[in-house]
């Protein structure tokens, strides 16, 4: 483009906006202010407020009620086979051994690709949870294979109340030395052309969030 022609554009673009060349330009937008966290019950609940309205499905849990709350998420998805990060905290949790007590093939989350989208659920923890969206944010690293949130029908997503974080700053300033950050707001959404949402086209079709306290 040569510079007539960018001149033009540019005073083609001036007049659209209605503005002449000796305006000064516009003040710039305020910045807001950081968002102010509350109380871990009230940030919990903002969180799992916003999710169920996403169509997820929380549950706030004490560490012995886990097995019964698996049994009851494996009966009502057909829960057969499942994955997990084989992470301290989940072991802690006896997150697969409570699913292998009920019947669930257990596949490795090093598995390639088309086994785990072969399974019906995978279980992980949470690195990040933002209650103003109900976003979620994951990191990737080798105990953390980001298919495990991505392939199967079924995410379950543990979360601790030290993953809440007040604002997507602060989130970005710890995740940039990652090479991943998966963010997760409600289960996979897609709307076709007459705006006809479905859920699960391109990733999980349910979310289940649990905090285990």
């Amino acid at each position: 483009m040569n510079t007539q022609t960018t001149d033009s554009v540019i005073e083609s673009v001036r007049r659209a906006l209605g503005r002449k060349p000796d305006m000064p330009a516009a003040p710039r937008p305020p910045i807001l202010p950081p968002r102010i966290a509350g109380t871990v019950d009230a940030e919990i609940d903002r969180l799992f407020g916003e999710i169920n309205m996403l169509s997820g499905v929380t549950q706030r849990l004490r560490e012995n009620e886990i097995g019964a709350a698996l049994h009851s998420l494996v009966q009502a998805q057909a829960v057969k086979k499942a994955t997990l990060w084989p992470t301290a905290e989940l072991a802690r949790l006896r997150i697969e051994e409570h699913l292998r007590a009920l019947g669930v093939e257990i596949v490795s989350p090093y598995a390639d690709k088309h086994a785990l989208a072969q399974c019906d659920l995978g279980v992980t923890g949470v690195d990040f949870a933002l209650p103003e969206t109900g976003t979620l944010g994951l990191l990737s690293s080798a105990e953390k294979p980001r298919a495990v949130s991505l392939a199967p029908r079924v995410h379950l997503a543990l979360v601790r109340p030290a993953a809440l974080r007040a604002d997507l700053h602060q989130v970005f300033a710890e995740a940039k030395q990652h090479h991943y950050l998966v963010l997760i707001t409600g289960p996979s959404r897609t709307a076709d052309i007459e705006l006809t949402v479905t859920l699960g086209v391109h990733g999980p079709q349910a979310l289940y969030v649990w905090s285990c306290e």
